[in-house]
């Protein structure tokens, strides 16, 4: 039971997430990229708060694998790596937290573009 309540608690967060994306695509002339750079800066911003790691505690998966929390894994790993390299952080810690993240993508994006005939629009 533990199990499942974990699963909705997470189902649930990240459509709130994503619901959230929706309208403001919907309703405002923000472009799709804008409402994405959105997310991931404000999932930074929340992170660099200390605000977003105890609600992404509480909410798992759902709150971790959107942009949000993407951006919360940056400046977390901004922040790690200042701590450990000083100013010279700024600029390896992101890349260093998100490269599982760019990397699956960038696989993805790769194997997607040999299973179907991508074309330049």
């Amino acid at each position: 039971m533990t199990l499942f309540l974990a699963l909705l608690k997470a189902f649930l967060v990240g459509g709130a997430i994503c619901l959230l994306g929706q309208v403001l695509l919907d309703t405002t002339k923000l472009t799709m990229g804008r409402i994405l750079v959105m997310t991931v800066l404000l999932g930074a911003v929340l992170g660099a708060a200390g605000v977003y790691q105890p609600f992404a505690d509480w909410a798992g998966a759902g709150a971790t694998v959107p942009l949000l929390g993407f951006g919360n894994a940056m400046a977390r790993g901004t922040r790690e790596a200042v701590d450990k390299q000083g100013l010279l952080g700024i600029l390896s810690g992101p890349f260093t937290a998100g490269a599982a993240g760019i990397g699956a993508a960038v696989l993805c994006g790769l194997i997607a573009s040999f299973l179907t005939k991508p074309k330049a629009k």
